[in-house]
């Protein structure tokens, strides 16, 4: 096994801010910790340009029915997951349409199996099992920038010219220069040397937010700053259903109700309904012919 030299990353060096970290007061400790976490927005502001760029690539390949990919070892693989399935219940996709890999599978989620990581290979066959296709697109996930595991992934998205985003928190990172896209946001060393669990975590974490929400925006998952497309599948959506529908068309709850069921729970559909004031199947009409956009169907 070849010895990696990892002296020169980011999120490898001492941060001379916590050298006394087992001495501080839990005061002491909590404060730097915080000032520390503003360092993670500047990173991303950053790289806003790159963000841009990665979310129309998204925008685009999901209006040709494509997937969003995330695949990622240890914390980085443990977050795409959780974007991934935070999808369904936020934007009403099916839960195929944002998908989340780790190396390691389903076990890695809960335990450590960070050896996993190291396999290329792995990497490229948890992408032939989805049966990757040039409409979907692939972003690796990895605070260190050079995961073997991410690289083989991307490699292989390129080989078969699928579009790949790199997200890492170290510059001129291995993934980024794989990757057709490199988000390289750099907050600096961690509090606990090297644990990118803490700020190169929360960096991660606030681009994916970014990514998934803003493409969902521009394939008409949103109307103004709501949730159209929430599924009501409990007692508590099926509340912030009506509250939308409240919200979107200034109306009161029992209107919101009525258009929910005969809209058969669908939220834009009953906007739409209660705004133009139409039947179902002429609201179900115009939201098609406006490829789901609430706005552009008004």
């Amino acid at each position: 096994m070849r010895l990696l030299d990892l002296k020169n990353m980011e999120t490898e060096k001492q941060n001379s801010n916590t050298l006394s970290l087992d001495q501080m007061s839990v005061k002491e400790a909590l404060t730097v910790m915080n000032n520390e976490d503003k360092k993670v927005t500047e990173a991303i502001e950053e790289v806003i340009p790159a963000i841009e760029n990665a979310v129309h690539v998204i925008i685009k390949q999901f209006r040709k029915g494509g997937r969003l990919i995330y695949t990622g070892a240890g914390t980085s693989g443990r977050l795409g997951v959780l974007d991934a399935a935070e999808c369904p219940p936020t934007f009403g996709t099916p839960k195929e349409k944002v998908v989340g890999l780790i190396a390691g599978g389903q076990r890695a989620l809960t335990e450590a199996v960070e050896g996993l990581e190291d396999s290329q290979e792995m990497g490229k066959d948890d992408l032939m099992k989805l049966g990757l296709n040039e409409n979907d697109v692939v972003v690796g996930l990895a605070a260190s920038g050079r995961t073997p595991y991410v690289i083989g992934a991307l490699a292989y998205a390129n080989e078969i010219n699928v579009p790949t985003i790199a997200v890492a928190c170290n510059k001129e990172s291995e993934i980024g220069q794989v990757a057709k896209i490199a988000i390289e946001a750099v907050p600096g060393p961690e509090v606990l040397t090297g644990s990118t669990r803490l700020k190169a975590g929360s960096t991660q974490k606030m681009i994916l937010n970014m990514l998934s929400t803003l493409s969902m925006v521009g394939i008409g998952k949103v109307y103004k700053n709501l949730m159209v497309d929430v599924q009501p599948t409990n007692e508590k959506l099926v509340s912030r259903a009506e509250n939308i529908v409240m919200k979107a068309t200034n109306t009161e709850r029992e209107t919101a109700k009525n258009a929910l069921a005969e809209s058969d729970g669908k939220v834009k559909v009953a906007i739409i309904m209660i705004l133009l004031d139409i039947d179902r199947e002429t609201a179900v009409k115009k939201l098609e012919e406006s490829e789901g956009h609430v706005r552009k169907a008004l």
